[in-house]
Order: C-alpha cells, then structure tokens, then sequence
C-alpha cells in the first residue's frame, strides 16, 4: 500500500469544517513562482501545475529506472498547493485575482534530497523535451497557523476566511502574513472533475499570538 500524506497526516491535509490552531513543522517542496490571475487560459498558474507533476512523478516513478534514492518507499503524489498574496494588502483581494503573487507548490517526501531534485529536473528535461527550469527546491518552515476545510467555491473563501479571523482573535492570535509567511490552500478536489459546490480546499493563515 502506497504511502498517502493525507491519511498518515490528517491534521494537515483533512482539518475540520470550523477553524483550529495548528503548528506546521518544516517542510521541503517542488515549487513554482509566478503571478496574475490564476482562471487565464494559458496563464502562467496553468504551466506551473504542469511543471510541478512533470517532476513529482518523475521522482515517484524512479523506482522503475536507474536512478536509486536512499531511503526511498512507495508513495502517492501530495495534492497541489498554494501560497498566495498581492502587494500592499494584508490577506488576499479576491475581487482583484490579476494582481495575485504565487507560488505554487507540491510537498516532497523526507527522502528526496536537492541532489534527488537536481537529477529529477535533468531526467524530465530530456524525457519529455520540455524547459522545467522554473521549478525549484523550496523549504518552508509554516509554523502556527490557522485552519479551516473550506467546502464550495474558491469565490465564496472569504465567508470561511473571516470565520477564521473570528475564531483566532477570540483565542487570542492576530494575523501574521508577512514577506516570508502567505495565505496558504491546499486543493484537496480537482476543480476539473467535482462540481464547484462540492470542492474541498484547505485554507491556512499564519498568525502570532496578539
């Protein structure tokens, strides 16, 4: 049985449907950074997810070829994230997607090494003919966050964003996005398969006590 980071890591990937505090330890990720609206056929967003599974499988699936990682078990692929923000605002506009900041991201398994990466970057490249430059070897270390299962509509977040705010500041925390810490989602539902209504994304906030 493949190893599943959304069942072996629960409070992560499958929170609740009402906010909760959590603290997130370090974490090393395939990523992607871009900006503009991420609905743009064509955008820069839509490549970053190609990118980001032309490496994630790559690595996956070097069990099937020469390269060996130390250490390496059979697992499935983590789910897309996201760490968004805009420019001179605190949280996230989202009447103004066009001026959205990213980074896109899929978590990396504990075993795979920078050099794993560097290796996976130049077996895609000549496999499928394709640039992967744009995708790097990213830790992050998250920290104390709010957090919350968001169901519906990436448009309707801001109902489940301020039912956040609210549950934090009666515990006593303050919001905490900074340059270094972002509004964070985690897409548990592919948006091309399951109707808007019934998407699961996980929306995360980091915060500080007041």
């Amino acid at each position: 049985m493949a190893f599943d980071y959304k069942k072996e890591y629960k409070e992560f990937y499958l929170p609740k449907a009402t906010p909760g505090i959590i603290t997130v330890p370090k974490m090393n990720f395939l990523a992607v950074r871009g900006s503009g609206d991420p609905n743009m056929e064509g955008g820069e967003y839509k490549e970053s997810i190609s990118l980001l599974y032309g490496i994630a499988f790559t690595i996956k699936m070097s069990k099937k070829g020469d390269h060996r990682i130390e250490g390496y078990f059979d697992y499935v692929v983590p789910p897309l994230e996201g760490f968004w923000w805009q420019d001179g605002v605190v949280g996230i506009d989202y009447a103004h997607k066009e001026n959205f900041q990213w980074i896109s991201v899929i978590r990396l398994p504990d075993f795979v090494t920078r050099a794993d990466f560097e290796w996976a970057i130049t077996e895609a490249t000549w496999k499928k003919k394709q640039d992967f430059s744009k995708v790097e070897y990213l830790t992050y270390d998250e920290g104390m966050c709010v957090q919350c299962m968001h169901i519906g509509p990436y448009d309707a977040e801001p109902a489940t964003v301020e039912k956040m705010r609210q549950y934090m500041e009666e515990q006593g925390y303050v919001l905490d996005i900074t340059d270094q810490r972002y509004h964070h989602e985690i897409y548990l539902s592919d948006a091309r398969r399951v109707a808007p209504e019934k998407l699961k994304t996980v929306i995360r906030n980091p915060i500080r006590r007041a």
